[in-house]
């Protein structure tokens, strides 16, 4: 049947979008903390700021255009957000202090968040309800692949050349994705008058999708926990002497998520969403772990593989379960509520993490990450787990 069909060129377009905002955004949080102390010779938590501020600006910019996509127009948001992006690269090349890093982190973050939200609105509107788990997984993995090519590119460029070439590399691939977000064919939202008057109340519930925060939650403290890995891994790598393998930490990720991607979301459509999601949380458990304990570079590896099956993962299929369980008409919003609060555990991470490395370590850090992504077992038991049988799959008919 048509309708069932996922690989449409509006999927693979979106999903290269989608690819190339995460790219940008892997690339610059993997580097900037470096930057910012070669630099600037800025402290461990204030380069952990620096990277990490730049989620409250995506924040920000999530709100914005959670509320106000459809009413704007979700192919002229995704325009805005790409427009906003490439602006906001361009002012890195002007940065002269490190409030003023920090300045346009903040602005970097508030257009990936629009970028990000409109992709992420588009797609789920685009997947076939009955595939909506296998087609989020898929599209998902151009974050993945992002998340794996991002920091190693990024890693790499700044051993080898410059840091100014990362921010080249970036304004080009915002570019390309500007000028591919002309040739999408979205269908646009109908909105009646009352519709209008509500949307543009400002009400808490124009903000967030209550029935989409249970899950949000648990991925905000999972999110949390891997921002350990994003912000602080290339130093831990230079402490225990193995910095030449740290980069290949993201290929090893990216290669556990590709293998396993195409088997998990069909799984979810199939038999429901806890199959999936309690074995990504000891995965994950045991990747941090690893990481902590690791002496050798076949540790570092192996850490990145079990980090891939299980954060890999869990992020997919907790945002297809955002989505499932929100009203149809508020996928926007259950999108953005969604990562707001990835985005947020992310964002606080680098920051109050870094305060506690002079205290515990880099090893004690990634230990104490393990025992939180294990606590996040029982939250997803008690928000969301225990129900889940119950509820009944919006997407099947």
């Amino acid at each position: 049947m048509e309708n069932t069909k996922l690989w449409t060129k509006d999927f693979v377009i979106v999903s290269m979008e989608n690819f190339f905002a995460y790219f940008t955004y892997y690339l610059l949080i993997a580097t900037i903390e470096v930057y910012a102390v070669e630099r600037f010779h800025a402290s461990p938590s204030t380069a952990g700021l620096a990277a990490g501020i730049f989620i409250i600006g995506t924040l920000l910019g999530r709100l914005f255009s959670g509320r106000s996509i459809d009413q704007v127009g979700r192919k002229k948001m995704l325009l805005i957000g790409f427009i906003c992006f490439l602006i906001t690269t361009l002012l890195y090349f002007v940065v002269s202090s490190l409030a003023l890093l920090i300045l346009v982190r903040i602005l970097h973050g508030a257009a990936f968040g629009m970028t990000s939200t409109a992709t992420g609105t588009i797609v789920a509107d685009i997947i076939p309800h009955e595939r909506r788990g296998e087609g989020i997984g898929y599209y998902a993995l151009s974050t993945t692949i992002a998340a794996a090519i991002g920091p190693f590119l990024g890693i790499f460029v700044i051993q080898h050349t410059s840091f100014t070439i990362n921010f080249v590399i970036c304004m080009i691939v915002l570019a390309i994705s500007f000028l591919a977000a002309f040739l999408l064919k979205i269908p646009k939202v109908a909105l009646t008058s009352n519709e209008l008057k509500q949307m543009n109340a400002w009400k808490w519930e124009n903000f967030f999708e209550s029935k989409a925060i249970p899950i949000s939650i648990v991925c905000a403290l999972i999110a949390f926990s891997y921002s350990s890995i994003l912000s602080f891994l290339t130093s831990y790598s230079e402490t225990i002497n193995l910095q030449g393998v740290a980069s290949f930490f993201f290929i090893a990720y990216a290669i556990a998520i590709l293998a396993s991607r195409p088997f998990t979301g069909r799984w979810f459509d199939e038999y429901g969403e806890n199959p999936v999601m309690y074995p990504t949380f000891f995965l994950f458990f045991f990747g941090l772990l690893l990481l902590g304990v690791a002496n050798q570079g076949v540790y570092l590896l192996l850490a990145g593989v079990l980090v891939g099956l299980g954060y890999g993962n869990f992020l997919s299929n907790a945002q297809a379960i955002a989505i499932k369980v929100s009203p149809e008409h508020r996928m926007g919003l259950a999108t953005s509520t969604f990562f707001i609060f990835a985005d947020g555990g992310v964002g606080l991470g680098p920051f109050l993490l870094g305060l506690l490395i002079p205290a515990i370590g880099y090893r004690g850090l990634y230990i104490s990450m393990s025992l939180v992504a294990l606590v996040c077992v029982l939250l997803y038991y008690f928000l969301h787990g225990r129900k889940a049988g119950h509820v009944k799959h919006l997407h099947v008919h």
